[in-house]
């Protein structure tokens, strides 16, 4: 350790890495984390050996407490990590089957409303689609076609009057 900290020697870290990895993998798998993320942090606690070398002090602890101090920080800080609690509006709830059925019948529904104003005289659809879908009034329709206001009411609700007809089974 005292080589890789004065020296940054490359082999004695090699040396320190096949000693110290499987051992850390190990204490680390015994911890409850799966093996990916057991090698990841022993990827990450050895790399921060390697950076952190002139902070050894064999003074204050010996090589192998220092590396295992580091290494069950890291786990410390994973498990805060992953065991943070989710603010409500990032959490996403699954959609049951109820709520796909709905999904589904409301896709369905819009379906069959397409196709029963597309099945509507064309001067009666259009005054239909500007009322309700342009949400013009009927003095805005009268203004932009020039209709009389008696005859866009009465192309509306016979227009509606069919919609209604030809939809009465989806309620």
């Amino acid at each position: 350790m005292l080589a890789v900290r004065d020296k940054r020697d490359k082999a004695a870290f090699g040396c320190l890495f096949d000693f110290y990895a499987p051992r850390l993998k190990a204490m680390i798998l015994r911890n409850g984390i799966s093996g990916s993320h057991a090698e990841d942090i022993v990827q990450d606690v050895l790399l921060t050996v390697w950076n952190k070398a002139g902070q050894f002090d064999p003074q204050r602890a010996g090589v192998s407490g220092w590396i295992y101090q580091i290494a069950r920080n890291r786990q410390i800080d994973l498990a805060r990590k992953y065991n943070r609690p989710v603010p409500e509006e990032l959490r996403t709830e699954d959609r049951t089957e109820e709520e796909a059925g709905q999904i589904l019948a409301l896709e369905q529904e819009t379906q069959k409303l397409k196709r029963a104003l597309a099945a509507l005289p064309e001067e009666q659809r259009e005054m239909v689609e500007k009322a309700y879908l342009g949400e013009l009034t009927h003095s805005d329709i009268r203004n932009m076609t020039g209709l009389p206001l008696g005859t866009i009411k009465s192309r509306i609700r016979l227009g509606l009057d069919r919609l209604r007809n030809e939809l009465k089974d989806l309620r």
